[in-house]
C-alpha cells in the first residue's frame, strides 16, 4: 500500500516548519513501513509506502494528519504570541 499526502500551506517557511516538525516521523518506522516527509516550495509532502497489515497503513495516516495538526496549531499559537 502506498499514500501520498500534499498540504499546502501560505508560505514556504510555514510549510517548512511544518516538515521539520513531522519529519522525525521518517526514521522511527518498524520493519516493512516507510514514511518521507518533506518540503517542496509551500507544500509539505509525505509519502507513505506499507508492507504490512492495513491497519498499520491507516494508523500511519492518523498519526502523520494528527502531528501536522498538533504542528499548525503550535506556529498559530507562536504567531499569536509574537503579535
Amino acid at each position: 500500500m502506498e499514500a501520498e499526502i500534499t498540504i499546502k500551506y501560505e508560505n514556504s517557511n510555514v510549510a517548512n516548519a511544518i516538515a521539520n516538525a513531522v519529519s522525525p516521523d521518517n526514521f522511527k518506522t518498524p520493519k516493512g513501513l516507510a514514511v518521507n516527509t518533506f518540503c517542496e516550495n509551500s507544500k509539505v509532502v509525505t509519502r507513505i509506502k506499507c508492507d504490512g497489515k492495513f491497519q498499520t497503513f491507516i494508523s500511519t495516516i492518523d498519526d502523520l494528519l494528527f502531528c501536522i495538526s498538533v504542528a499548525e496549531k503550535s506556529l498559530q499559537a507562536l504567531k499569536k504570541s509574537v503579535l
